[in-house]
Parts: structure tokens; C-alpha cells; sequence
């Protein structure tokens, strides 16, 4: 499949760019709400989401990052060329707290620049690392091109380990191979043979290896609530773990929390599950329920855990109980990206598939050098979906 793939990305014709005649035509300014509809267009061409004015709203008229600030904050950056946007490169402020130092961090968000402009996309880089006001720069959804440009303003890859490895375990084997099917093109009596016998595989492996969470430990028992009602008991955790041993953490008060995973205009369902002990409130995980349109696959996947000292038991038991629902909720597959390596190592009980991407997706620079070189190291890391924009966008 990935032989294939490449293939085709070698095959595509390469766009060159006569800078002398465009040059003179391309403008770069900052974004204006009134860019919605032209910036939408551009996205969708360039084969990122869709978006809605009401999430632009949000992120830069809603947000509580914004009353940090020092001074005004763009909301990113356009190329113009007789006032059609051409070029594209969001900047959304989020808050973070390393230990007890508050940060404003911006994530870059939906850079998406037409073939015959892209000598230009330097620009919207330059513009968004340049950025006064912000300690930390951050860019969740990089491919290898961008993180290459990344690189080049000084940013560094995620030093947290496995972060570019996704786990995911199938609960609907039919389901799943027929969306891999559609995702490759493979059609026929290949793809009905391929069908039959990837399924009797894949049903003996989860049958034989136990490639699913089991049954919990009885001592803790886990609830659902919606994210409205996300309160003071999600708080407590995070800022818990706060006071632990000092590592990145995106703000998680209940406030944000809710702002955060109530995204207008969107087709996706996002659950909130908490779990009690004999002590009382002591981990919460969330996860999203989206579907593909191109292939009918339907995902469930963590987009964020805290628990207590990293309990084992309490994060198999929000886990087995995520999964449970991914299943009640007819999901073909239950995926964790990224989080720390001891809590990934509870999950691979399960033993879980993985899939890897093409190249990092995660890059940050810090303003200030003494925490860019804290930063390089793995400890100071709890990086998860929860993070820039993963988990921002319809």
C-alpha cells in the first residue's frame, strides 16, 4: 500500500513557479473575519476540513487565551493576489502552564497555499514564528514539508517517544476492511477474496492474542457525562498534576475544557468519562467519535486522559469503558495517538495494531532559549491530541 502510494506522489507533475511575473502580484496581510468564505474555498481545494465562521468566532473573538495577551494577536496570514487568497497560515492562542509558569503559546492551524504560490508559503512561516506576545510556537498537524520549513525558524520535533505511532485496535473487522478497500482502490473479486481472508485473520488474531481491553478491576467505577457538564472534579486532576514534577500541560480548567471540545457546526460527538475510587474522583478520559466520507470508516479516539499517579488500573478502566462505548456506538476501529510512554504501556496489553506517520507531526519552539532547551527533553512532555489544533477543528 505505501509502495503504492509513493509511486503516485512521484508520478504527480511538479508545479514550477515564474517568481518574476507572480512576484509583483502576491500581498501578504493579516486575516480578517471577512476572509472566512475565501480561506474555506482554499482549504477545501488544498483537501484539509472544512471549518465554520462560527469556529473562527471561537478561536479568536470566544477565547479565553486572548485576555493574556500583552497586545493585539493576529489570526494568521493571507497571500493575496488581486484580492483573491491564494495563501493561507492560522494562528489560534491557547494557554499553558509549565509548572507554575503561565504561557501563551499559538498553534498554527490550516496552512494550505495553491500550487503556483507555494515559494511564498516562507512568508506565512516567518510571519507566524515572528509573532511578539507569544512564549511558545506550536504546530500539532505538520507533513514533512512543513516540518522542514519548522526546522528552518529553529522549531524542534516532539522529543516524546512514539508520538508519530498510532495505536488502534478493530471493532468491526468487516467494517474496517471494507473502508481499507476504498482507501486503496481495490475493487473485484481481489478485493472480495482480500476481504475474506484478512477477516478470518484478524478475527482469530483478536480471538487468540485478545487484541481488546478485558474487564476492569472492581474497585473503580467509571461514568459518563457530557461535555457541558464538565466541572470541578476534571479541574482538581490537572491541577494535581501540576503540582507534580514540571511538564508542559495545556490549560485544563473546566472552563477551557468545555471551550474546548464544543466545537459549533460539527459533525463529530465527543464523550467525557470520569472514574471513582474509594478516594473519590481520580482520572477522566475523552475521547471523539468521527466518520471518513471517503471510505465510511467510523473512529473512536482518545483525544485526551489524566489520571491520578498515572494509575494503571484507573486508566484500563477508563480506557475498557471508552472502548466499550466505541463499540456500542458501532466504531470500526479505537485509536490513541501520542500521551506518555508508561501510559502507552498499559495499553499494549491489548496489543494493539499500530500505524505510523509519514514523519513527525509535532514541532514547538519556545521564545525563551533556557525553556526551548528544557523543552528538548522527554520528561517535560505531556503531549496527547489535546494539544494545538488536533482536537480544535470540526
Amino acid at each position: 500500500m505505501r509502495s503504492r502510494e509513493i509511486s503516485a506522489s512521484e508520478a504527480a507533475p511538479k508545479m514550477s513557479v515564474p517568481l518574476d511575473n507572480k512576484a509583483k502580484g502576491v500581498k501578504q496581510r493579516e486575516v480578517r473575519f471577512s476572509d472566512f468564505e475565501a480561506v474555506a474555498k482554499l482549504k477545501c481545494e488544498s483537501g484539509l476540513s472544512s471549518d465554520s465562521l462560527a469556529n473562527w468566532y471561537r478561536f479568536w473573538r470566544d477565547n479565553a487565551a486572548l485576555s493574556f495577551a500583552k497586545g493585539p494577536l493576529p489570526m494568521g496570514w493571507v497571500l493575496a493576489v488581486d484580492d483573491k487568497v491564494v495563501g493561507y497560515l492560522g494562528s489560534i492562542p491557547l494557554l499553558y502552564h509549565y509548572g507554575s509558569r503561565p504561557l501563551l503559546a499559538a498553534t498554527a492551524s490550516g496552512f494550505a497555499v495553491q500550487p503556483d504560490y507555494r515559494a511564498f508559503s516562507v512568508g506565512l512561516v516567518a510571519s507566524f514564528y515572528r509573532q511578539e506576545n507569544i512564549d511558545l510556537f506550536l504546530n500539532t498537524t505538520a507533513i514533512e514539508s512543513v516540518g522542514k520549513l519548522a526546522k528552518a525558524f529553529k522549531a524542534d520535533a516532539l522529543p516524546q517517544e512514539d508520538y508519530d505511532t498510532v495505536l488502534f485496535w478493530v471493532l468491526d473487522i468487516r467494517q474496517f476492511l471494507d473502508a481499507v478497500a476504498k482507501k486503496f482502490g481495490v475493487t473485484g473479486n481481489w478485493a472480495t477474496v482480500g476481504r475474506i481472508v484478512a477477516s478470518i485473520a484478524l478475527q482469530t488474531e483478536k480471538t487468540v492474542w485478545r487484541r481488546l481491553p478485558g474487564r476492569s478491576s472492581d474497585k473503580f467505577q467509571v461514568t459518563e457525562c457530557h461535555v457541558s457538564e464538565i466541572g470541578d472534579n476534571f479541574e482538581k486532576i490537572w491541577r494535581r498534576k501540576l503540582e507534580g514534577k514540571p511538564r508542559l500541560f495545556a490549560d485544563r480548567d473546566q472552563s477551557h475544557l468545555r471551550w474546548h471540545f464544543t466545537i459549533p457546526d460539527t459533525q463529530q460527538v465527543t464523550r467525557a468519562f470520569f472514574c471513582q475510587g474509594e478516594n473519590g474522583f481520580t482520572g477522566y478520559a475523552i475521547v471523539r467519535i468521527e466518520s471518513e466520507p471517503e471510505t465510511g470508516l467510523r473512529r473512536c479516539w482518545l483525544a485526551d486522559i489524566l489520571v491520578d499517579d498515572d494509575n494503571p488500573e484507573v486508566i484500563s478502566a477508563l480506557i475498557t469503558r471508552a472502548c466499550n462505548v466505541a463499540e456500542e456506538s458501532d466504531c470500526h476501529v479505537f485509536e490513541v495517538l501520542g500521551f506518555p510512554k508508561n501510559l502507552r504501556q498499559v495499553l499494549l496489553q491489548w496489543r494493539p495494531y499500530t500505524r505510523r506517520y509519514p514523519a513527525c507531526p509535532f514541532y514547538f519552539k519556545a521564545k525563551d532559549h533556557e525553556l526551548h532547551r528544557v523543552l528538548q527533553e522527554t520528561e517535560s512532555w505531556y503531549a496527547s491530541p489535546f494539544d494545538g489544533d488536533t482536537t480544535l477543528m470540526p
